[in-house]
């Protein structure tokens, strides 16, 4: 398979491979899944999320179609298979589906720059990326074919981890238990744009997400920081005239000093103290990562 010359490459270990099987494996997935599986890309793949009963978010994941037409690889780059797999056993009740944890079988390739666009997976599965503005894919391969892959991208630079951070918080992508986890609901990180079909039949808080929509707006919003010095340990408190409003959930080294991805009230504020009483020094770079007119 060839790449254009500028792709780069960053190989990695994915956190969830699952396989569903049987005859209601697709039919118990689209009763779970925050997006509607009836309109997977024509690389036979959808990214969503998982929620429980509240709305708050359990986990991201692409559901991808296999060979046989009963089979569904489910596949999160952060997300641990075992919270992945103990949302979907708990709500198995009369379906007639096995989900089954491959993690360890599988091993994956993260490919970013221009021109990388769909394309087949050869060995494996592509998924399209969410790791920044840039065009990126995220290939899936069972560790067997493993040297298929590396002979492939022989040549292609390596992307480092530093540098894939700063993208996907520059381009304000939440990390799914990171930015936006079980303590918080989708829009307040603006996944709802991608990862939620408000057209779809009913699945777990389906209905907290249509009375968030109702209502058109949130309480707090992700925004985009930076601040001098080292990134600091996350999460950090963000202070704002005296009252915790906030904190930055990731953020990565730049050339001044760090940026960074934050949760915080609305409507936010210019800039923030990492401490109550120490005057405001990260400011607010790009705000709106959250949906629903929240800023």
């Amino acid at each position: 398979m060839n790449f254009p010359d500028k792709t780069a490459i960053a190989p990695y270990s994915p956190a969830c491979v699952l396989r569903a099987k049987g005859p209601d494996a697709y039919s118990f997935l689209q009763s779970q899944f925050t997006n509607d599986l009836g309109k997977m890309t024509t690389d036979g793949s959808i990214y969503g999320l998982w929620l429980d009963r509240r709305g708050r978010v359990v986990a991201d994941s692409w559901v991808a179609r296999m060979g046989a037409p009963d089979e569904i690889l489910i596949v999160s780059i952060d997300c641990p298979a075992s919270v992945v797999d103990a949302h979907l056993q708990a709500h198995i009740v009369a379906d007639e589906v096995e989900v089954a944890d491959e993690t360890p079988q599988w091993k994956a390739m993260a490919l970013v720059g221009p021109g990388i666009g769909p394309r087949s997976a050869g060995a494996g599965v592509m998924l399209r990326g969410r790791r920044g503005a840039a065009e990126g894919l995220e290939w899936l391969v069972p560790a067997v074919e493993w040297p298929v892959v590396l002979s492939a991208t022989r040549g292609l630079s390596r992307a480092a981890p530093g540098d894939l951070e700063l993208m996907r918080i520059r381009a304000r992508v939440p990390r799914v238990l990171q930015d936006i986890g079980p303590a918080d609901i989708p829009n307040e990180g603006g996944l709802d744009r991608d990862a939620i079909s408000y057209s779809k039949g009913c699945y777990t808080g389906q209905e907290v997400m249509a009375r968030v929509r109702a209502l058109g707006r949130v309480r707090r919003v992700l925004v985009h920081v930076e601040g001098p010095g080292g990134p600091p340990a996350t999460p950090a408190a963000l202070w704002s005239g005296g009252l915790r409003t906030g904190e930055i959930r990731s953020a990565a080294p730049n050339a001044q000093g760090f940026e960074g991805l934050a949760l915080v009230q609305v409507p936010p504020a210019a800039a923030y103290a990492l401490e109550s009483d120490s005057p405001p020094q990260v400011s607010v770079k790009a705000s709106g990562a959250g949906s629903l007119d929240s800023v």
